[in-house]
């Protein structure tokens, strides 16, 4: 199998962005899948190369990026060490990188576009994610099927819960801190982040998005996420009869943690990967 770390593609204001790729070595044309990873996340969150290693062991085309004001940089692709970026994103951007990507896996200078069957691109993501996996797919004809991981059902992450006294707090000081529970870092969240809402409210609709697709959706969940709770599949479902729904006893991360050092996934993130590899094939 070929697997490519750590490919530098730059968008996000000229930001560069880290990118994998992972195919089996027989060069031929397959479907892509790109996956587009949660809030106070990244690409390898979880030792997911083991994920994408099943993706492409069934005749996929996996490709992993870090989203470029994530927090991380391209020499730290694991750790937050860019504070500043991470501050500084927005679902607006987070949007442009997932196109950014696109483009990048249809360009004919791309050096692994033997590898890839432009015309079987598929999206998937994870709670935040997700919902900018929803909302590209249902703003870009080059995606074919759409399948969403504990996703989120509004842009409103992490704020939809703030009380109002933090809402004007936020306005006023043009800052809010979220801990990291893993690292205890104080990450950074300007009010820019609420500003690009408010001012791309109909772009960031997940609802109207949801009800515009006509491709095939897949939308799984774990029964017992505390973080996104399993209601957001059943709305996502409601606004897409036509979708899939798949649910599993378990957490946010289907059972995963950060560092994942084990050569095996938890029984809950098999499941859920099988029944995206079957959806797709």
């Amino acid at each position: 199998m070929n697997s490519i770390k750590n490919i530098l593609i730059t968008a996000g204001g000229n930001r560069q962005m880290a990118l994998d790729i992972f195919f089996e070595k027989k060069m031929e044309q397959k479907p892509v899948v790109i996956y587009a990873h949660g809030f106070n996340g990244f690409k390898d969150w979880g030792n997911f190369d083991l994920i994408a290693e099943k993706f492409a062991g069934q005749g996929l085309v996996f490709i992993k990026f870090n989203f470029s004001h994530n927090g991380t940089t391209p020499r730290q692709p694991e750790e937050f060490a860019d504070l500043e970026a991470f501050g500084n994103n927005n679902y607006s951007m987070e949007l442009n990188d997932l196109k950014e990507v696109i483009d990048w896996v249809v360009d004919k200078e791309n050096p692994y576009r033997q590898a890839i069957d432009n015309s079987a691109i598929y999206l998937t993501g994870h709670s935040m994610g997700g919902g900018i996996a929803i909302l590209q797919a249902a703003r870009d004809r080059r995606i074919k099927k759409l399948i969403t991981w504990a996703a989120i059902s509004q842009c409103k992450t992490p704020w939809g819960s703030w009380p109002s006294e933090q809402m004007e707090e936020w306005k006023q000081s043009g800052v809010q801190y979220y801990t990291n529970s893993r690292t205890k870092q104080q990450l950074p969240l300007y009010y820019q982040l609420y500003e690009d809402y408010c001012n791309n409210q109909q772009k960031l609709d997940i609802k109207s998005a949801m009800q515009s697709l006509q491709i095939p959706v897949l939308i799984c969940h774990g029964t017992a996420d505390t973080a996104v709770p399993v209601e957001n599949a059943i709305l996502l479902k409601t606004w897409q009869p036509a979708a899939q729904i798949f649910t599993v006893e378990t957490d946010h991360v289907f059972g995963r943690k950060h560092p994942w050092t084990e050569n095996v996934l938890p029984a809950a993130m098999e499941a859920i990967v099988h029944a995206s590899i079957q959806f797709l094939l």
